[in-house]
């Protein structure tokens, strides 16, 4: 099974990643929204209501635990947007990349044509020659 670091990154994605990485904000981000996607940042919080429950930080209802957790909530929110714009960024760069590579492509395959028909008329003009000097 491939890994992401088996396979090479498209180059316009890694353009992509080298310019978000210039920027130390981005670098913020994406390790936030790195950490808070994974299961670690799952366990941690079990970890941490389990231990506020059990040794009594505060009593039921847990007005402070909620607090927290709603505010966490908040901004893990924004997180995710940012996330979805990050993304969004990324499928517009492959995107712009692989529309340059389409023009590119279409243009070599004008030129090809183009040679192509020179071909065929200097075969057909070759032809007509030869049809010329046998009939003489």
């Amino acid at each position: 099974m491939a890994t992401r670091t088996d396979v090479e990154m498209h180059p316009g994605l890694a353009a992509h990643a080298q310019r978000r990485s210039e920027s130390i904000q981005n670098r913020i981000t994406d390790s936030i929204t790195g950490f808070a996607g994974s299961m670690y940042f799952v366990y941690v919080h079990v970890v941490w209501f389990t231990v506020w429950i059990v040794f009594r930080v505060e009593h039921y209802p847990y007005g402070l635990l909620t607090m927290i957790v709603s505010l966490e909530a908040i901004f893990l929110s924004t997180f995710v947007m940012i996330s979805q714009n990050r993304q969004d960024e990324a499928r517009e760069a492959f995107a712009n990349q692989e529309y340059a590579m389409v023009q590119a492509e279409e243009r070599q395959n004008e030129e090809l044509l183009d040679l192509s028909k020179k071909i065929l008329e200097l075969t057909q003009a070759v032809h007509q020659l030869v049809e010329r000097r046998s009939g003489s």
